[in-house]
């Protein structure tokens, strides 16, 4: 009985370990087909010393994932786009930013949906084309998909306030943030998956995403974000900006139904 138990038990421990190979292997091979889709076959260098990212190793609620870079290149060379990639979403490529002129340093954050265990990446283009990417693995916390799961709250308040903004000032004031000044940008949407099954109708509640969110500070572009089902209900985004002289920013925004939101916000004398 003993010689039996013991082989099932390395039997158990076999088949482990060959899961956890095919895991690696799906991974890899995710990252490979989604390369070559969004980059071709352009060179991405490892971006360590370059970007410093931050993704929990288990979410506490995988519906609002909070993800965040601070970019830094000092040699002379702008940041012309971050994208924000996770790997195992029906949407792999959360979020696109482009980012304003001369922007040798950039920090970012938003909410996304994980909907499994996954690989998330940022990857950062500089002026000159040159891509440098870090990645995480984040473990599934359990229970349903995100992006099947309903929008939180009710549905008749949830219409009602799509559209809403507020932006407003985060962080300690230092002489750092006096020149490179952090917001957080809120717009009240639903971000529709389209995965959705309606509980009552037992028909999918129809894709409305927010595809566009355009940043200006006065005349100057902050950043223009291309989005997709991968960003939270609610989105939110943190971000940074130079002291330009501006009195106010500018945010508009898009769905993939058509909807159009803009609004203009004061941001302090010689912001």
């Amino acid at each position: 009985m003993m010689r039996t138990h013991k082989i099932g038990v390395a039997g158990l421990l076999g088949a482990f370990a060959l899961g956890l190979s095919s895991m690696a292997a799906q991974a890899g091979a995710t990252w490979d087909w989604l390369k070559l889709e969004v980059f071709g076959e352009r060179v991405v260098l490892d971006g360590q010393g370059i970007i410093d990212f931050s993704a929990p190793d288990r979410p506490m609620d995988q519906s609002h994932v909070p993800v965040s870079i601070h970019a830094k290149l000092g040699d002379g060379r702008t940041i012309k786009t971050v994208y924000f990639i996770v790997d195992e979403n029906p949407s792999p490529v959360a979020a696109m930013f482009q980012m304003g002129e001369g922007r040798s340093e950039v920090s970012l954050a938003a909410l996304f949906r994980f909907n499994s265990a996954t690989d998330t990446r940022a990857v950062v283009e500089a002026s000159d084309g040159a891509l440098y990417m870090v990645e995480h693995h984040t473990k599934f916390a359990g229970g349903q998909a995100s992006c099947s799961a309903p929008p939180q709250g009710d549905p008749a308040e949830i219409a009602a306030n799509m559209g809403r903004m507020t932006l407003e000032h985060i962080g300690a004031k230092t002489a750092m943030t006096e020149l490179r000044p952090k917001m957080q940008l809120t717009l009240s949407h639903p971000n529709h998956t389209g995965m959705v099954l309606d509980q009552i109708s037992l028909l999918y509640v129809p894709l409305k995403m927010v595809s566009d969110i355009e940043v200006r500070q006065g005349d100057d572009l902050v950043f223009a974000m291309t989005g997709s089902i991968t960003l939270s209900q609610d989105p939110t985004i943190n971000f940074d900006y130079r002291v330009n002289g501006a009195t106010k920013m500018i945010v508009s925004a898009r769905d993939s139904d058509g909807g159009e939101w803009s609004k203009t916000f004061p941001i302090g004398q010689g912001s």
